[in-house]
């Protein structure tokens, strides 16, 4: 297996991951529009892929967008997808993406690496919290449109 950053070269295996990603969230397939979703991203350096391959098979991928943290002046990342295939999971393939994503952050010396998952993903909850995540318990999330 291997991991890479995923260039516009990788764009149609990162395109079909992407999508099945989209449907595990319940939306929509649209394997065009992720296309130029990611197309746009990379082109403008927008966020920072990485795919795991087995020679020509795309296993799974990771993707993370840039911000900052004011306080600390510094720039964060945030990982806000994850996915691996439902026939290469069990593979250690998440791990291995999560461990690049780790080493590409502290290779930019940023301050983190953030994220977020569904309270029901235990899968993933057991994955974080055993590469070093904790659980934020100190500050309320808010959203709006």
């Amino acid at each position: 297996m291997l991991i890479q950053k995923a260039t516009l070269h990788e764009l149609e295996p990162l395109a079909e991951l992407f999508d099945l990603y989209r449907l595990f969230y319940k939306q929509e397939s649209n394997l065009e529009g992720a296309k130029q979703f990611l197309k746009e991203r990379i082109s403008n350096d927008e966020s920072v892929a990485f795919i795991a391959l087995d020679g020509d098979q795309p296993l799974g991928f990771v993707q993370l967008y840039p911000s900052f943290s004011s306080v600390s002046m510094k720039r964060s990342w945030v990982l806000n997808d994850l996915y691996v295939k439902k026939e290469a999971r069990g593979r250690g393939v998440g791990e291995k993406l999560m461990k690049t994503a780790i080493e590409f952050v502290k290779d930019k010396k940023a301050k983190g690496l953030f994220l977020e998952t569904a309270e029901d993903n235990y899968n993933a909850q057991r994955l974080y919290e055993k590469l070093g995540f904790e659980k934020e318990s100190n500050y309320f999330y808010y959203y709006s449109i």
